[in-house]
């Protein structure tokens, strides 16, 4: 088979999977989160075994057919929010690899994460928060809310670092 053909049937497939993943999360109310977090994870595996053109078209068609197939439009902003994460995530681990500096590689690359991740949630969090929680909130839970979005994104990142590191590079040996 050729190379480029290889590629993007095995894009292909995995955007199948994605757009499974999105629709079965408007379907199964209780896995929505885990299942739009799987879908985002094929971002993240493209971008890493055909670069960052490719994955970024990837993150484009999926949000695009997701917007088509899904019966859930905002389930579709969450996985476009996800999938954006992980292509930032993904450049940024490249762009840091050739740090020379005083500081960590480790310790810059969880500081930029958590950059990315914040100026994505707390606009959310503080303009939108009546679509997201369906009135104001109190201080207390509105600091309840940031802490909590902070321990579901070292989580999140987590699981992203372990279906790469684990369950990716045993299946990737039977598709490339």
């Amino acid at each position: 088979m050729h190379v480029k053909a290889k590629k993007t049937a095995i894009a292909g497939l995995l955007l199948a999977f994605t757009i499974v993943c999105i629709a079965m999360g408007s379907v199964i109310e209780t896995n929505t989160l885990f299942l739009l977090a799987a879908a985002s994870y094929f971002v993240g595996i493209i971008y890493r075994e055909f670069g960052g053109k490719m994955g970024a078209a990837f993150y484009i068609a999926g949000v695009i057919l997701g917007f088509i197939v899904s019966p859930n439009k905002f389930y579709i902003l969450s996985y476009g929010a996800m999938g954006f994460y992980i292509l930032v995530n993904e450049f940024a681990f490249r762009k840091i690899a050739e740090w020379k500096g005083k500081i960590s590689r480790s310790t810059i690359f969880w500081i930029v994460k958590y950059i990315v991740f914040n100026v994505m949630y707390l606009p959310m969090l503080l303009v939108f928060q009546e679509l997201l929680f369906g009135r104001k909130l109190p201080a207390a839970l509105m600091i309840g809310a940031f802490v909590a979005g902070q321990i579901g994104l070292f989580i999140y990142d987590r699981a992203y670092e372990y279906v790469q590191g684990h369950i990716w590079n045993k299946m990737r040996g039977r598709l490339l």
